[in-house]
């Protein structure tokens, strides 16, 4: 590899990384929402996997069953990071599947 192709590899190389950066924000951003018992409880969490949001059904509470109200939390938050990790993993893979990279074998 000469060095001029060496220059180009890596200006598309640091594109990439800065697409992959911006596309990491634009989806830390993203809101993904999973619920649970029926839509009883539902957790709004980000794709950067923190819970934005828990919403509990008045009459849950009224029924007043902590245990229930507690599983259901916590299934309705496990749904949702699941669904926000998925969803993110897949974009990046994506999104990195057209870096390919020439044979480095040379070097």
């Amino acid at each position: 590899m000469n060095p001029a192709e060496l220059g180009q590899l890596m200006q598309r190389a640091k594109q990439m990384q800065s697409r992959l950066a911006e596309l990491q924000r634009e989806l830390a951003a993203r809101r993904f929402e999973a619920s649970a018992g029926g839509g009883m409880v539902t957790a709004v969490v980000s794709g950067a996997l923190r819970v934005l949001e828990i919403r509990i059904e008045p009459a849950l509470l009224e029924a007043g069953d902590r245990e229930m109200i507690q599983d259901l939390s916590a299934a309705a938050v496990n749904s949702a990071l699941a669904t926000a990790q998925s969803s993110v993993q897949e974009e990046l893979q994506r999104a990195s599947a057209g870096l390919a990279l020439p044979d480095l074998g040379s070097l």
